[in-house]
C-alpha cells in the first residue's frame, strides 16, 4: 500500500509540473520579447536626458508617455482613435470579404481564372500611394475615399492566398467529395476552406498589417480626424512627441490585431502536424 500511495503521488507531482511547463514556457516567450523594445527605450532615454539626441527631433520616453497620458485624460486621443478604428474596420471588413469571395470563385472555377486573375494580378503590382490621388480626385476628401483605399488594400492579399489555398487541395480529397456527391456549396465550406484555412488566415494577417498602412497614408493626406491626423497635426508644430503617440498608436494596434489572427490560428489550426523550432 505504501509503495502505491508513493507511486501515485509522484505521478501526480508529475502531472502538475508538466501542467505547469506551459506557462513557464509562456512567461519566458513574452520576457524574450520585451528584451530588445525594453533596451532600446532605456537607451534612448539615457541619450535624451544627457541630451545627446536633440529634444526636439527625439523626444524621451518619458515625455512621450507624458503626452500620451494628457492625450487619454483629454479625451482627444480617444475621440480619434474610435475615428481610425471605425474606417480600419470598414475598410478591413469590404476588402475582406470581396478578397474572400473572389478568391474563392477564382480557385474553384478555371474559366473564372482565366477572365479574371489577369487583371487582378496587373492592379496588385500598382502602389496604393499611386492610387491615392485618384480616389481623392473620385471620391473626395470624406470617409468614403478613405473607407475604399483601405478596402482595396486588403483586398489583394486575402485574395491571393484564398486563391493559392484553394488550389493547393490534396485532388484526392476532391475526388472524394465527388463520391460523396457534395453540393458546390458543401465543397466550398466542408473541403475547400477548411483545407485552405492556414493560407485564409495568413492571408488575414497581411490584409490587417496592409490595411494599417493604408490607413496611414488615407489620413495623412486628407483628413480632419483620426490618429493619422494627429501625427500631421502634430508634425506641424514640431510637437515630435505627440508624432511618436501616435507612431506607437499604430504599432500596438497593429500588434494586437496580428496576435488575434495568431490565437485563432493556435485554435483552429490544431490539427496541422508542422515543424515548430
Amino acid at each position: 500500500m505504501t509503495n502505491m500511495s508513493t507511486q501515485t503521488i509522484t505521478q501526480n507531482k508529475s502531472i502538475s509540473i508538466k501542467r505547469k511547463k506551459p506557462k513557464s514556457k509562456k512567461s519566458k516567450t513574452l520576457f524574450r520579447g520585451l528584451v530588445l523594445p525594453l533596451a532600446i527605450l532605456l537607451l534612448w532615454q539615457i541619450l535624451g536626458s544627457s541630451g545627446i539626441l536633440p529634444a526636439q527631433l527625439f523626444s524621451s520616453p518619458l515625455l512621450i508617455l507624458t503626452s500620451f497620458l494628457e492625450l487619454i485624460q483629454s479625451g482627444e486621443l480617444g475621440a480619434h482613435l474610435q475615428i481610425s478604428l471605425t474606417r480600419a474596420l470598414l475598410g478591413f471588413s469590404l476588402g475582406g470579404f470581396f478578397g474572400l469571395l473572389i478568391g474563392i470563385i477564382v480557385g474553384m472555377n478555371k474559366r473564372s481564372e482565366q477572365y479574371l486573375n489577369p487583371t487582378i494580378q496587373m492592379l496588385r503590382t500598382i502602389p496604393l500611394l499611386v492610387m491615392t490621388p485618384l480616389f481623392i480626385m473620385w471620391f473626395g476628401f470624406g470617409e468614403l475615399s478613405k473607407v475604399l483605399l483601405i478596402a482595396l488594400g486588403t483586398f489583394f492579399p486575402l485574395y491571393l492566398q484564398t486563391f493559392l489555398g484553394i488550389r493547393n487541395v490534396d485532388q484526392k480529397l476532391y475526388d472524394v467529395a465527388q463520391i460523396l456527391e457534395y453540393s458546390r456549396l458543401e465543397k466550398i465550406t466542408k473541403l475547400m476552406i477548411p483545407a485552405a484555412l492556414p493560407n485564409i488566415l495568413l492571408g488575414i494577417r497581411l490584409a490587417l498589417s496592409t490595411a494599417w498602412m493604408c490607413l496611414v497614408v488615407a489620413e495623412l493626406l486628407g483628413a480632419d480626424q483620426g490618429v493619422g491626423f494627429m501625427i500631421q497635426d502634430a508634425r506641424s508644430f514640431m510637437q515630435t512627441d505627440i508624432v511618436f503617440v501616435g507612431i506607437i498608436i499604430f504599432a500596438l494596434a497593429g500588434k494586437i490585431s496580428d496576435s488575434i489572427v495568431r490565437f485563432l490560428e493556435n485554435q483552429l489550426l490544431k490539427w496541422q502536424d508542422s515543424f515548430k523550432a
